[in-house]
């Protein structure tokens, strides 16, 4: 969990603290995903929420690449996308990315991720100023998987 306090990701993700890290870990209806690199090192994790929602829609809470400069956060997120699919019975994956996270924002259409709409001001960072976030998701019909 180190990789979320590096300064290039604590403007764009935020942080957890330890203890909301651990609560997440003692529930059920949150999984965690490590990325391996080459050398099978972690390279990144990806925090999964709503896995019990009686709906089917799963939330990509966080995703974060410790380098994401060497190319790990696209596979990476391919591969999570993959497993939501594969392993549960999720619909609808959706996440919340900051509009002014250009480069996430086009990973995410890249890999069918669609723009539903913009919530306003949702986010007070640490900074006190106010950030809109754009809401998208994937359909399991629309899984690249599914073909």
């Amino acid at each position: 969990m180190a990789a979320e306090r590096l300064p290039a990701y604590e403007r764009m993700i935020g942080r957890w603290s330890e203890e909301r890290h651990t609560a997440a870990l003692g529930s059920g209806d949150f999984a965690y995903l490590i990325g391996l690199d080459g050398e099978g090192r972690a390279a990144g994790f990806a925090i999964l929420r709503d896995l019990r929602d009686p709906s089917d829609n799963i939330g990509l809470q966080r995703i974060v690449a410790v380098d994401a400069a060497k190319g790990f956060g696209r596979p990476f997120l391919a591969a999570v996308v993959d497993w939501v699919f594969a392993e549960t019975a999720c619909h609808r994956l959706c996440l919340e990315v900051f509009t002014d996270n250009a480069r996430a924002r086009h990973v995410y259409r890249s890999l069918g991720f669609v723009e539903e709409g913009l919530m306003r001001e949702v986010v007070k960072r640490r900074d006190g100023t106010r950030a809109d976030q754009m809401l998208m998701s994937v359909l399991r019909s629309e899984w690249r998987g599914n073909a």
